[in-house]
């Protein structure tokens, strides 16, 4: 099985599935078995149906302590009434990272947005979407992780899928760059 292999090399992924679909809870209860203590999952949240936000929580949750930070994807355009219902709809002990697709967002008042290295929250959540990534190119994003690392901010890294398995190696250089 593909993930308790990942597992053992990262100590995080990416779900994306979630994005398209609500998978069981049975499939929550799954994968957090088959992950070590230490594990998280980054869950995708789309806002299709604002109604759904309630059991979207309540089935991630089923991943236990290996929830890691929902990414939620904004995909229109600024609403602050929408901002204000995420934000008191969502536990405040969920880690939320925003993930605008509008300009019109620009500004916004959120912890976290995706691929922003200011922000209140104790953790950061980046999306390197524009392979290929040489060793030149890794070397300086570890050098601007680095100081979010020493100060004591998490740091969530996903590099984009592609058919060849490139986003593990560069993962896995980024990690020894940082140490």
């Amino acid at each position: 099985m593909f993930l308790p292999f990942y597992a053992e090399r990262f100590d995080t992924v990416e779900l994306n599935t979630t994005g398209y679909r609500l998978p069981a809870e049975e499939q929550f209860l799954r994968w957090s078995a088959q992950t070590p203590d230490g594990f998280r999952f980054a869950v995708k949240m789309p806002l299709g149906r604002l109604e759904r936000v309630g059991t979207f929580v309540e089935r991630v949750r089923l991943l236990g302590d290996r929830l890691g930070p929902l990414r939620v994807v904004v995909q229109r355009a600024r609403d602050d009434g929408l901002l204000a219902f995420l934000q008191g709809s969502l536990p405040p002990e969920l880690e939320v990272a925003y993930d605008f697709r509008h300009d019109s967002w620009t500004g916004a008042d959120v912890p976290v947005r995706v691929n922003a290295f200011d922000g209140d929250g104790p953790f950061r959540y980046f999306r390197l979407r524009e392979p290929p990534y040489d060793d030149e190119a890794l070397r300086g994003w570890a050098a601007r992780f680095r100081p979010l690392l020493e100060s004591g901010t998490r740091v969530y890294c996903y590099f984009k899928h592609e058919d060849e398995p490139t986003a593990p190696q560069y993962a896995r250089r980024l990690l020894e760059l940082l140490q």
